[in-house]
């Protein structure tokens, strides 16, 4: 009986690892929203944008992968954003967290009809579990 037992064990841990590394698919649905304004502050984390269409300043947190661009989409160095750029923020919510993930500078300022623009995307990720 022991030695039934002992194969059975073995068994039941020799398949364990396969359900272990099994992959799963996730998928996340994130709401990018963008506005366009004018830098008044930069910090060392933070964009301070003073809206087109809200009387009172936004501030943005920006990460290594915010990317920041011109108008025709070309990259720029974050070293040209400075106080009173016009840009467009495209960012994230995450609680009351606005988190940029993409900042185009603009070459003037655009005069909007008031409205910030939502869209919904959606990631699909592939993990293996370990």
């Amino acid at each position: 009986m022991k030695k039934i037992m002992s194969v059975v064990f073995a068994w039941t841990v020799l398949a364990m690892p396969c359900a272990v590394f099994a992959q799963q698919q996730v998928t996340v649905n994130t709401e990018t929203t963008e506005t366009a304004g004018t830098i008044s502050e930069i910090n060392p984390d933070t964009l301070v944008i003073r809206s087109e269409t809200s009387s009172s300043p936004m501030n943005y947190t920006y990460t290594k992968s915010t990317t920041y661009v011109d108008e025709a989409g070309a990259p720029v160095s974050m070293e040209t954003v400075k106080s009173g750029l016009p840009v467009t923020v495209y960012y994230t919510t995450e609680g009351d967290n606005m988190t940029a993930t993409r900042v185009v500078v603009r070459k003037t300022t655009t005069t909007t009809d008031g409205n910030t623009i939502q869209k919904n995307t959606t990631t699909t990720t592939t993990t293996e579990n370990k």
